[in-house]
């Protein structure tokens, strides 16, 4: 299936003009909102650009920001032939950031974002300006990483995700402090309301084993061209899935002018709980 979803989202909602860029892979769909300085938003599993609706609003006054949705979510087309691979999705980012001619940017990241944004980064480093990076990582997987892949990845569970929409239905609600509204959460359903649509998110999972190769080359990429980028980490401190003891100090020492921010009250997906206070860490890092 090669078309995008059909949804049209609510303007009180998402308030902000569709975009089309027709990619190597398929037409993919992005916001453009503000001026000043770009900030490139990219989401995780199983989100879109609506994760960062907050965000736009609190800093389009002072700043670009762009956000897409990778072939397989949100709006983008789910391309017959498309493998939804982290390497693919990092591929159709950065030719929508070569057509668009962005330079002195930002890149922010969470989950798959952060290897997704710092591949994209890392290949154009001399056009990045910094680093915005939640709670993400790019490196091979370790072991509890290795446990979920396995899990999410077997048949049962596949099945779940397939049939049954497990990353939106469960997943997504469990990852948020408050209660998302019903609106709210139909704007993550109605994006992939089949199991064929469903595909990338399906996938994202077997990847973070099957793409230890490309995430072994990223880890040595990251270290090499982005490390002395001014960095802004900003962790939710209740995502049990990338725990603040094990993951956040891997991240920071990785950067030489780094500022870390503590989300103590938020759990993964952090821009529906703290999309205020990480606006206001953006603008004293970067304004």
């Amino acid at each position: 299936m090669a078309a995008g979803p059909g949804f049209t989202p609510d303007r009180e909602l998402y308030p902000f003009e569709s975009r089309w860029f027709e990619s190597s892979a398929g037409r993919v769909h992005y916001v453009d909102e503000g001026e000043g300085r770009v900030l490139l938003l990219l989401h995780g599993n199983p989100t879109w650009s609506f994760l960062y609706r907050h965000l736009i609003s609190a800093l389009r006054d002072a700043f670009r920001c762009i956000a897409v949705d990778y072939p397989g979510f949100g709006l983008s087309d789910r391309p017959p032939g498309y493998g939804y691979t982290p390497a693919e999705h990092s591929r159709v980012v950065g030719e929508l950031v070569d057509s668009l001619e962005l330079d002195g940017f930002l890149v922010m990241g969470h989950d798959w974002g952060g290897p997704i944004g710092t591949s994209v980064a890392a290949a154009r480093s001399e056009r990045v300006a910094g680093l915005v990076l939640g709670n993400t990582w790019f490196w091979p997987p370790e072991r509890s990483f290795r446990v979920f892949s396995a899990v999410m990845s077997s048949r049962p569970l596949q099945w779940a995700i397939l049939k049954r929409n497990l990353f939106v239905e469960r997943i997504i609600p469990a990852g948020v402090v408050r209660d998302l509204s019903d609106a709210e959460m139909q704007h993550y359903r109605a994006v992939q309301p089949t199991p064929e649509m469903r595909a990338g998110v399906a996938e994202f999972p077997r990847q973070i084993v099957a793409a230890t190769p490309w995430l072994e080359q990223l880890s040595h990429d990251v270290r090499a061209r982005l490390a002395p980028k001014r960095a802004l980490i900003t962790w939710p401190m209740r995502d049990v899935a990338f725990s603040a003891r094990r993951v956040l100090p891997r991240v920071r020492s990785t950067f030489s002018d780094v500022h870390v921010v503590q989300l103590t009250q938020a759990k993964h997906y952090f821009q529906e709980d703290c999309s205020t206070q990480v606006a206001s860490a953006i603008r004293e890092r970067f304004s």
